[in-house]
């Protein structure tokens, strides 16, 4: 039995609790309760870190594939190197102080400081409400898309596209787009988590599009900064994707785990009690 489902045979649906996230329930012999009943008897904890471990070496292991067939096939083909670098060089010689201005903005929204920081008051936020669940999602996705982020850069070196550069950042870190990969981990994750529980389709539609948006906005900021080629951004997009799919299922995960440790209601034995209180005593 799922968490929705048991939420409403207790009589609760999931609209009762403010902190319900339905996206992270797990589906009932899903892949999340099978990975949870094969470390049956492990702590929810446990089986949400071994979930999260499984799926970041998976991702890396996909990120790396990708960069490489990128690096070594892809861009040896035709002319997909050369208009791969025109699109940057294009942007850099249109650049004005106020699309600068605009790019800095992008760039912020899309890194660091920022994000760690609304990531973590998220994660205090849940603490203090003893959702760890949630906090689990919102720290370990930007942790997981950082850490394949470094790992696929270092195992697939990029040199950044050939125009005057706007930070100084390490020169051959162009694959993937760290920014992009961050922004979707976080924005779109964020939403995710929030539009399951929506019912209006309105409220749904915009929260998407903005959603979707934000991680836009960052990946022409980055490109405009001449920080990133265009399909390098595809490899964010990848890294992204895959670090939320990575989070929901060991979310899932341990939601099966920690379900699978209560207790069940002895309902059969309140049945019978009842039915002999109702007896007249002799």
């Amino acid at each position: 039995m799922d968490l929705a489902t048991r939420s409403r045979s207790d009589g609760r649906g999931a609209s009762d609790d403010p902190w319900a996230v339905p996206v992270l329930a797990p589906r009932r012999n899903g892949p999340a309760d099978r990975f949870a009943t094969r470390l049956r008897g492990r702590h929810p904890a446990a089986v949400f870190f071994a979930a999260v471990l499984a799926g970041f070496a998976l991702l890396a292991a996909l990120s790396i594939a990708l960069g490489l067939l990128l690096t070594d096939v892809v861009l040896h083909s035709g002319g997909i190197a050369r208009s791969d670098d025109s699109i940057v060089k294009s942007l850099a010689e249109e650049r004005t102080p106020f699309l600068t201005d605009a790019s800095e903005v992008g760039s912020t929204v899309g890194g660091a400081p920022l994000l760690p920081i609304l990531v973590g008051l998220i994660a205090i936020a849940c603490a203090l409400t003893r959702r760890w669940v949630i906090a689990g999602f919102a720290v370990f996705a930007l942790v997981v898309e950082s850490a394949t982020y470094r790992v696929t850069s270092l195992a697939v070196p990029r040199e950044r596209p050939h125009v005057p550069r706007l930070e100084n950042l390490p020169a051959d870190a162009s694959y993937p787009s760290g920014h992009t990969a961050a922004a979707i981990a976080v924005y779109v994750g964020l939403v995710l988590l929030i539009t399951s529980r929506f019912r209006d389709r309105g409220l749904r539609l915009a929260a998407w599009v903005m959603a979707m948006a934000i991680p836009i906005f960052v990946a022409l900021s980055r490109l405009y900064r001449g920080m990133h080629h265009p399909l390098d951004l595809g490899g964010g997009l990848v890294v992204g994707v895959g670090a939320l799919l990575v989070l929901l299922f060991a979310c899932r995960a341990a939601n099966a785990a920690r379900a699978a440790r209560r207790p069940q209601r002895p309902a059969r034995f309140s049945r019978t009690a009842e039915t002999r209180s109702a007896q007249p005593v002799a």
